[in-house]
């Protein structure tokens, strides 16, 4: 089978997304760098109500590859990520020089 889109929920309950914040700022202190703050005003937006939302997306690259019949995404990204060669106190990426230069 093929995977052509994700479909999602949103969390609308205000006790329990508190709740994981409180554990992003637990992880945070422990010296997680992608861990986030409490967004209080989201919280309490929350509060106020949020209705049951849901949806999905497809993907153009997911799109193509139905079309294409590819079997690797890969195969139709037109700007694949890319990591930096270079990690450390050496990598520059404000001035990463000239193509193909390691």
């Amino acid at each position: 089978g093929k995977e052509f889109c994700n479909a999602y929920t949103e969390l609308n309950d205000p006790f329990e997304q508190r709740a994981r914040f409180e554990e992003q700022v637990r992880q945070k202190a422990q010296g997680d760098d992608e861990a986030q703050d409490i967004d209080e005003t989201f919280v309490d937006a929350l509060e106020h109500g949020l209705p049951p939302t849901g949806g999905w997306g497809i993907g153009i690259d997911r799109l193509v590859m139905f079309l294409t019949n590819s079997t690797n995404i890969k195969e139709v990204l037109l700007f694949p990520a890319m990591k930096p060669i270079e990690t450390g106190a050496n990598m520059n990426i404000a001035n990463p020089g000239p193509a193909g230069q390691v």
